[in-house]
């Protein structure tokens, strides 16, 4: 294509080069473009011509005239590279995402030992620091069958307190120190929602999960408002080095949202920010009424998030039977029926979408009980979202079409929990797990993203997961369940245009089209060519939102 659309354009290039530029416009050239058309079709296109707002003025395929009299003053020579719409995560986390950046990351461990040198080995580099903090630890990784201890903690540190996150944020490793601190003891009871790992006596063992984590979390050095933007702004910056120019940030405070308004007035904010609030004390204190998208579209608040239960990873979704590694334990709901469908309808009344944490399959049943229950009479138009909707009853599934609900899912969830799911589920509910072609199928609105720092933040990550059903090392061989893989067309849109449905963004993002803003990425391969083995090893080379350079 590079060959072919050349000749079309170079003479056009140098005499815009020429021209006076009446207004500040950009012509992007040689591109091998792509994109989606309203019908959700392929579109190619080689130019775009870029207005000085920011948006596109014209998108034009091989055959199109070149726009010989165009007044421009930026060139960008693609030189036959792709050009994508810029990506969209519906489900991460930006604050957590740098702060994991700028503090210990036990995501590359493989085993305990490993984790514990890695802990010493930060906790001397970092003499001063009152509390080692960190996170990725798993212990199924680590193929413990069971949760690391305390005293395995006090191994690699024990002359302050340690705190560590699980993987997936639902859990954490605390060190006697920081026990001690918290107060918790063989005495203290398990918060509703949440649950104190323990020891045969019934001691504390180390590790919190859920609502439990608060009661060392309280004793934790609050962070500044300098901090908490350091930590945003190193999570823009390395979402913009994998090519996301728009996020759900899935569960803010109002420090974090004065933070993206500061950042949003001062140019500063490199992604469009779809803001969930962490719940109705947390939306109360941001804003009584949504807020639409504003500051060029950088940045809205129009919905509330809850959580129904936990993960599975550490036993604490919600399932209707028990896990089949712990028949005793059926997970942790996080609220009773009545209080989830107070809650929805709390939201939707004042008039903000819901987006329902689910993983376990009672917990899905029970928000889309909640979301039911809102009636004929509950404001129309809002799209409201379960995220993650990992485990369902295959009952279930057909109900996210009937009552319109979005299914907010993250593909390298099932390539990360693959084994591990099949050890706490049993291989009869997997048919109802991890379910994106059923779910699409279905009728379903469908959008992806990644729970970052969960999983990488690399939406390529995603669409490999998506396509492939393996991991990045090609496991399992055919696909793990390949029935419920999606196509390249439909993971492309999961993370373009349907995610930005999810969004509320579709009017200005998500496609590449006329009037929408000029988010695109330039990458140095097309993803829709290699063998979808690669598709992980894309590579951004650029990234672009409004007509600006992010990245690099």
């Amino acid at each position: 294509m590079y060959a072919r659309e050349t000749a079309a354009f170079t003479l056009a290039a140098s005499l815009l080069m020429l021209a006076a530029p009446a207004d500040a416009r950009t012509l992007l050239l040689h591109a091998n473009g792509i994109t989606l058309d309203a019908a959700g079709h392929r579109q190619a296109f080689v130019a775009l011509v870029i207005g000085d707002d920011g948006r596109i003025m014209q998108l034009l395929a091989a055959t199109d005239a070149a726009p010989a009299a165009l007044p421009a003053d930026r060139i960008i020579d693609a030189g036959g590279r792709t050009v994508l719409p810029g990506l969209i995560d519906t489900h991460g986390h930006v604050e957590a995402l740098g702060r994991q950046a700028q503090t210990l990351d036990l995501g590359a461990t493989k085993t305990l030992a490993e984790a514990q040198a890695a802990i010493r080995a930060y906790a001397l580099a970092h003499p001063a620091l009152p509390w080692i903090r960190g996170g990725g630890w798993n212990q199924v990784i680590w193929q413990l069958g069971r949760f690391p201890t305390a005293a395995e903690l006090d191994a690699a540190v024990r002359d302050r307190p340690v705190w560590l996150d699980r993987v997936d944020g639902h859990a954490g490793w605390a060190n006697s120190a920081a026990l001690v601190l918290a107060g918790v003891t063989a005495a203290t009871n398990d918060p509703p929602g949440g649950h104190i790992d323990r020891t045969a006596a019934g001691a504390p063992a180390g590790v919190l999960v859920d609502r439990a984590t608060g009661l060392v979390e309280r004793k934790l050095p609050a962070a500044t408002d300098a901090d908490r933007q350091a930590a945003i702004e190193a999570g823009l910056r390395i979402m913009a080095s994998v090519g996301l120019t728009g996020v759900g940030d899935a569960g803010i405070d109002a420090g974090v949202w004065h933070i993206y308004e500061r950042l949003a007035g001062s140019g500063k904010l490199t992604a469009r920010v779809f803001a969930m609030a962490l719940g109705l004390d947390a939306q109360q204190s941001i804003a009584y009424s949504p807020i639409a998208w504003e500051d060029d579209d950088h940045l809205s608040m129009l919905t509330v998030k809850f959580f129904a239960d936990g993960a599975l990873g550490s036993h604490g979704a919600w399932l209707k039977a028990p896990y089949a590694d712990d028949p005793t334990n059926s997970g942790l709901p996080f609220h009773s029926d009545a209080e989830m469908k107070h809650l929805v309808y709390t939201a939707a009344q004042r008039g903000f979408q819901v987006a329902v944490h689910a993983i376990g399959d009672a917990a899905n049943a029970q928000a889309l009980d909640a979301f039911a229950a809102l009636g004929a009479g509950a404001p129309m138009g809002l799209r409201h979202r379960i995220e993650h909707a990992q485990v369902l009853d295959p009952a279930d599934l057909p109900r996210f079409a009937a009552l319109n609900i979005i299914a907010s899912m993250q593909p390298t969830h099932a390539t990360s929990d693959k084994a591990m799911a099949v050890t706490r589920l049993g291989l009869a509910r997997i048919a109802g797990a991890y379910a994106w072609q059923s779910m699409i199928a279905s009728g379903a609105h469908f959008a992806a993203g990644s729970d970052f720092p969960v999983e990488p933040p690399n939406p390529f990550f995603g669409i490999h997961a998506a396509v492939t059903r393996q991991s990045r090392d090609n496991l399992p061989p055919g696909g793990w369940y390949p029935a419920e893989a999606l196509t390249i067309d439909q993971a492309f849109a999961a993370f373009t245009s349907w995610a930005a449905y999810a969004n509320r963004a579709e009017t200005f993002s998500g496609t590449l089209d006329v009037g929408k803003w000029a988010d695109f990425v330039i990458v140095d391969r097309d993803p829709f060519v290699i063998p979808a083995a690669d598709l992980w090893k894309v590579t951004v080379q650029e990234t672009w939102v409004g007509g600006r350079k992010v990245f690099p």
